[in-house]
């Protein structure tokens, strides 16, 4: 069986630390086959980057640098979410003026109504999904912030996806388990490619009331488990207490112990967060 490998690189905010990570993750492999790329950002809020909330535009970015050389047509994605307007927050975080100064169109997924059922093989709460058809027929890079969660306790790759759901209003979801609800959304839409900015996270009351820590981190994969269960060892959150990271590692989506870290490594950039 081939190790899971996880790129853990510490460096200041730039294209740098990200494009240094996907190096050494052999994203080229990761997307092979695939002639569109979609890059699913984290626009919980219209908050910026620097408070530890939304996806930095600089780390999106670096993504589109290497993806364009393969060369692949990539789309920037989100979805609304109950209490924010993805459109509103694509352009006030500076999402917008990046994609369109690198040429790379964003779409608000909310508004994409040729949709398709996708089956959740094995799942909990959910027995299918419904997601724009573009969703179903792309490669899927999950560019989520490092954060922790009230609900879930931490949020990063695989709770990212969740914004790949159409719906605004989300909380009939959350009536069903978020952890049992990240699991299955994992099951029928896993990314292809998981990159975590780190640059600056955020701890306690997240996904958006949290304060801002300046990590200065970048950490990426091909499998997603093994990329939250690394990225929640740096924030000093044991991965086997998270519901979701443990529920998809035994539906054998990827692997939590035994990861092969590269790059700088947990130690040089661990630090106990506080929790929600």
């Amino acid at each position: 069986m081939t190790v899971s490998r996880v790129a853990v690189i510490k460096g200041p905010r730039g294209h740098e630390p990200v494009l240094k990570a996907l190096d050494l993750i052999d994203y080229r492999e990761a997307l092979k086959g695939w002639d569109r790329v979609l890059v699913k950002v984290n626009f919980i809020t219209t908050k910026t980057w620097d408070t530890g909330a939304t996806t930095d535009p600089i780390v999106v970015e670096a993504i589109i640098q290497r993806l364009k050389e393969l060369p692949l047509e990539v789309i920037v994605v989100e979805s609304d979410a109950s209490i924010t307007n993805a459109t509103k927050a694509f352009r006030v975080t500076g999402m917008a003026e990046m994609c369109e100064r690198n040429g790379v169109e964003w779409v608000n997924l909310r508004h994409d109504k040729d949709r398709v059922e996708l089956p959740v093989p094995g799942g909990t709460a959910l027995k299918k999904i419904v997601v724009p058809r573009i969703v179903a027929e792309s490669g899927i890079v999950s560019a989520a912030k490092m954060k922790t969660h009230t609900e879930t306790g931490v949020t990063l790759g695989m709770k990212n996806l969740f914004g790949l759901l159409p719906d605004k209003f989300k909380g009939r979801y959350h009536l069903k388990g978020m952890h049992k609800v990240v699991a299955d959304i994992t099951t029928a839409i896993k990314p292809h490619l998981t990159v975590v900015d780190g640059f600056v996270a955020m701890e306690g009351r997240g996904p958006v009331g949290g304060n801002p820590v300046q990590m200065e981190t970048i950490v990426a994969g091909r499998d997603v488990v093994a990329v939250d269960a690394t990225a929640s060892r740096l924030m000093g959150i044991d991965p086997h207490e998270i519901g979701h990271i443990m529920m998809a590692h035994e539906r054998g989506l990827g692997e939590v112990d035994g990861v092969e870290v590269v790059g700088d490594g947990i130690e040089a950039v661990k630090r106990v967060f506080e929790r929600a």
